[in-house]
Protein backbone atom coordinates (compact mmCIF):
# COMPACT_ATOMS: atom_id res chain seq x y z
CA UNK A 1 0.00 0.00 0.00
CA UNK A 2 1.13 3.67 -1.06
CA UNK A 3 2.03 5.85 1.90
CA UNK A 4 0.28 9.22 2.89
CA UNK A 5 3.34 11.74 3.71
CA UNK A 6 2.58 14.91 5.93
CA UNK A 7 4.70 17.48 6.60
CA UNK A 8 3.66 20.04 9.20
CA UNK A 9 4.97 23.30 10.86
CA UNK A 10 3.59 25.92 13.56
CA UNK A 11 5.09 29.19 14.55
CA UNK A 12 4.30 32.14 16.17
CA UNK A 13 5.44 35.82 16.44
CA UNK A 14 6.62 36.36 19.64
CA UNK A 15 5.53 33.74 22.10
CA UNK A 16 3.10 33.75 23.24
CA UNK A 17 1.20 35.96 20.42
CA UNK A 18 -0.08 35.66 16.95
CA UNK A 19 0.23 32.26 15.54
CA UNK A 20 0.05 29.91 12.37
CA UNK A 21 0.17 26.38 11.39
CA UNK A 22 0.44 24.46 8.01
CA UNK A 23 0.58 20.98 6.39
CA UNK A 24 1.46 19.52 3.37
CA UNK A 25 -0.22 16.35 2.83
CA UNK A 26 1.49 14.12 -0.32
CA UNK A 27 -1.01 11.04 -1.45
CA UNK A 28 0.55 9.63 -4.53
CA UNK A 29 0.33 12.09 -7.07
CA UNK A 30 -1.94 14.67 -5.31
CA UNK A 31 -0.81 17.33 -3.40
CA UNK A 32 -2.74 18.92 -0.49
CA UNK A 33 -2.14 21.98 1.60
CA UNK A 34 -3.87 23.53 4.28
CA UNK A 35 -2.92 26.03 6.88
CA UNK A 36 -4.78 28.47 9.70
CA UNK A 37 -3.75 30.54 12.12
CA UNK A 38 -5.04 32.55 15.53
CA UNK A 39 -4.02 36.10 17.10
CA UNK A 40 -2.85 34.77 20.58
CA UNK A 41 -1.12 31.46 20.99
CA UNK A 42 2.23 29.57 21.40
CA UNK A 43 4.44 28.22 19.08
CA UNK A 44 4.32 24.65 20.83
CA UNK A 45 0.80 25.06 20.29
CA UNK A 46 0.68 25.89 16.58
CA UNK A 47 3.32 22.77 15.97
CA UNK A 48 0.63 20.70 17.51
CA UNK A 49 -2.14 22.06 15.87
CA UNK A 50 -0.63 21.27 12.56
CA UNK A 51 -0.56 17.63 13.32
CA UNK A 52 -3.68 17.20 14.69
CA UNK A 53 -5.15 18.93 11.43
CA UNK A 54 -3.55 16.47 9.05
CA UNK A 55 -4.66 13.75 10.77
CA UNK A 56 -8.07 14.74 10.51
CA UNK A 57 -7.41 15.62 7.46
CA UNK A 58 -6.39 12.07 6.41
CA UNK A 59 -8.98 10.13 8.69
CA UNK A 60 -11.52 12.22 6.57
CA UNK A 61 -10.40 10.77 3.27
CA UNK A 62 -12.19 8.37 1.62
CA UNK A 63 -9.67 5.26 0.87
CA UNK A 64 -7.00 6.28 3.63
CA UNK A 65 -8.07 3.32 5.44
CA UNK A 66 -4.69 1.02 6.73
CA UNK A 67 -2.41 2.94 4.44
CA UNK A 68 1.08 4.10 6.60
CA UNK A 69 1.49 7.63 7.42
CA UNK A 70 4.13 9.39 7.46
CA UNK A 71 4.71 12.61 9.33
CA UNK A 72 7.39 14.86 9.45
CA UNK A 73 7.92 17.70 11.40
CA UNK A 74 10.59 20.13 12.21
CA UNK A 75 9.34 20.25 16.23
CA UNK A 76 10.99 18.23 18.36
CA UNK A 77 8.57 18.94 20.97
CA UNK A 78 5.87 16.99 19.03
CA UNK A 79 8.02 14.19 17.80
CA UNK A 80 9.31 13.54 21.49
CA UNK A 81 6.13 13.89 22.91
CA UNK A 82 3.93 11.66 20.89
CA UNK A 83 6.98 8.94 20.45
CA UNK A 84 8.36 8.81 23.63
CA UNK A 85 6.72 11.16 26.92
CA UNK A 86 3.12 10.50 26.31
CA UNK A 87 2.82 7.90 27.87
CA UNK A 88 4.64 8.20 30.92
CA UNK A 89 2.54 11.47 31.16
CA UNK A 90 -0.54 9.58 30.73
CA UNK A 91 0.79 7.15 33.46
CA UNK A 92 1.18 10.00 36.02
CA UNK A 93 -2.27 11.41 35.11
CA UNK A 94 -1.12 14.09 32.84
CA UNK A 95 2.00 15.43 34.88
CA UNK A 96 5.24 15.63 33.89
CA UNK A 97 8.49 14.09 35.92
CA UNK A 98 8.44 17.10 37.85
CA UNK A 99 4.87 16.71 38.51
CA UNK A 100 3.88 19.72 36.55
CA UNK A 101 0.87 19.98 34.29
CA UNK A 102 1.66 19.12 31.18
CA UNK A 103 1.40 21.73 28.92
CA UNK A 104 -1.66 21.73 26.34
CA UNK A 105 -2.59 18.77 27.90
CA UNK A 106 -6.14 19.38 25.58
CA UNK A 107 -4.46 18.76 22.34
CA UNK A 108 -2.10 15.84 23.59
CA UNK A 109 -5.38 14.16 24.33
CA UNK A 110 -6.58 15.14 20.74
CA UNK A 111 -3.65 14.01 18.66
CA UNK A 112 -2.94 10.72 21.25
CA UNK A 113 -6.84 9.92 20.32
CA UNK A 114 -5.72 10.46 16.45
CA UNK A 115 -3.19 7.92 16.55
CA UNK A 116 -4.41 5.52 18.21
CA UNK A 117 -4.50 2.11 16.22
CA UNK A 118 -2.92 4.30 12.99
CA UNK A 119 0.12 2.97 10.85
CA UNK A 120 2.43 5.94 11.66
CA UNK A 121 5.79 6.61 11.47
CA UNK A 122 7.39 9.84 13.11
CA UNK A 123 10.33 11.63 11.47
CA UNK A 124 11.88 14.76 12.76
CA UNK A 125 13.29 17.19 9.97
CA UNK A 126 15.44 20.24 10.65
CA UNK A 127 13.98 23.52 10.00
CA UNK A 128 14.92 25.88 7.92
CA UNK A 129 17.20 23.50 6.26
CA UNK A 130 16.02 23.92 2.63
CA UNK A 131 13.40 20.81 3.33
CA UNK A 132 11.14 21.52 0.18
CA UNK A 133 7.90 20.47 2.11
CA UNK A 134 9.17 21.84 5.60
CA UNK A 135 10.20 25.70 3.62
CA UNK A 136 6.48 25.30 2.39
CA UNK A 137 5.01 24.95 5.47
CA UNK A 138 7.07 27.31 7.15
CA UNK A 139 5.67 29.94 4.18
CA UNK A 140 2.36 28.72 5.36
CA UNK A 141 2.61 29.61 9.04
CA UNK A 142 4.33 33.18 8.20
CA UNK A 143 1.28 34.46 5.72
CA UNK A 144 -0.99 33.17 8.37
CA UNK A 145 0.84 34.84 11.50
CA UNK A 146 1.39 38.04 8.62
CA UNK A 147 -2.97 38.20 9.02
CA UNK A 148 -2.65 39.00 12.40
CA UNK A 149 0.20 41.65 12.65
Amino acid sequence: MQEIEIFTDGGCSGNPGPGGWAYVLIDGGSVKERSGGTADTTNNRMELTAVISALQDVKDTPGWQGRPLRVSTDSQYVKNGITQWIQGWIRNGWKTASKQPVKNQDLWQELYALTRGLPLEWFWVKGHAGHVQNERCDSLVKQEMARFL
